[in-house]
């Protein structure tokens, strides 16, 4: 019997739903706050006490308790009588240092979502994109001004393109390939994770100029400078450098369809023939009911003045419009479509 049935016939609705939904943030403001504090590097070692982990971390007494029960509730750390451990999906995401991080990007959505979303109301009211410093631009303003706040940034992205180039570098077979150009790469993390997987290719990163410091440093870093290089350039207004595959994780998204079969169109003259397109993105589903894919659409939509989410379909559409002769399209980590297209 649906909820309307329900009604109708006298029986009572729980609106347990629409409580957990209303107060959905408080989870989230909790996971944010012990990696702020890093409850869970506190924890890397072993179990500890209530007392200790408050001292370490340095939580107030009086909230300490209730903070590590809610965490424990929530499935992040694990409790026996007064001791607290890392659950498994902390211990392997949340520990700060280790290679699969995403504090980065918890951190990241703290700084920048939330004050963005409650603007959510008078974006649905005027259409106009909500931005957090409207003056600089972007909704997270003007990152490339300040080389802290862009480190920051990336490196809360850092923790998604790993994860992009594990799945990449283990699901597409790079044996045919020798080249690749991510196309909006940043920093080049997603290239570093896919050329010390498969040694035999050669990287490009191509992506605006003023990045080209924050890459020569990360890389760098990397010990893959002669591994990778960086082509600075903006993709609608210079070439496309050319390669057996051109990578656009996250591009699509921040345009019209317009744009994005200009772009695409783009992207075909430069593969090399035999070669590829890979995108993806956090794609729509073809009936529009997955409320995450539609959430960030949503999100989208009221960051920026043209961007949104798309269905799987029609990036194919745009593919084979561009030249491509065949494509496909695959669930990617989840939460993501992966696009290929064939030249």
């Amino acid at each position: 019997m649906t909820s309307t049935e329900e009604l109708a016939a006298g029986t009572p609705v729980s609106p347990g739903q629409l409580i957990k939904m209303t107060i959905a943030d408080c989870s989230a403001k909790v996971l944010q706050s012990a990696v702020r504090l890093g409850v869970f590097s506190v924890l890397a070692d072993g179990p500890a006490d209530a007392a200790s982990v408050a001292e370490a971390a340095g939580l107030h007494p009086r909230l300490a308790t209730d903070f590590l029960d809610a965490l424990a509730a929530l499935g992040l750390l694990e409790r026996d009588g007064d001791s607290y451990r890392n659950a498994a999906i902390a211990d392997a995401y949340l520990v700060q240092g280790r290679s699969g991080y995403l504090g980065g990007f918890v951190e990241l959505t703290d700084q920048t979502l939330y004050e963005t979303w409650n603007r959510l109301t008078d974006a649905l009211r005027t259409g106009e994109p909500q931005r957090l410093d409207p003056d600089k631009g972007g909704f997270f303003g003007d990152k490339h001004t300040d080389p802290e706040r862009m480190k920051r940034f990336l490196s809360g992205l850092d923790a998604f393109s790993d994860r992009m180039g594990t799945e990449l570098a283990d699901r597409i077979d790079w044996s045919a390939y020798r080249s690749f150009v991510d196309v909006g790469g940043a920093r080049g993390n997603l290239a570093a994770v896919l050329v010390q997987t498969h040694p035999h290719l050669a990287a490009s990163c191509f992506d605006l100029e003023r990045t080209r410091p924050l890459f020569t440093e990360h890389v760098g870093r990397l010990g893959l400078t002669d591994r990778i290089s960086f082509a600075g350039g903006d993709f609608f207004a210079d070439p496309v450098p050319a390669a057996d595959v051109l990578v656009l994780g996250h591009i699509l998204h921040g345009f019209d369809d317009e744009k994005r079969k200009s772009l695409l169109r783009k992207i075909f003259d430069s593969v090399n023939p035999g070669g590829r397109v890979l995108i993806y993105d956090r794609m729509i589903d073809d009936d529009r009911s997955d409320p995450d894919r539609l959430l960030s659409s949503l999100h989208m939509r009221l960051v920026s003045e043209t961007g949104s989410e798309y269905r799987a379909a029609d990036c194919q559409a745009w593919l084979r419009e561009a030249g491509f002769t065949s494509t496909s399209a695959e669930p990617f980590l989840d939460t993501h479509t992966l696009v290929i297209g064939t030249k």
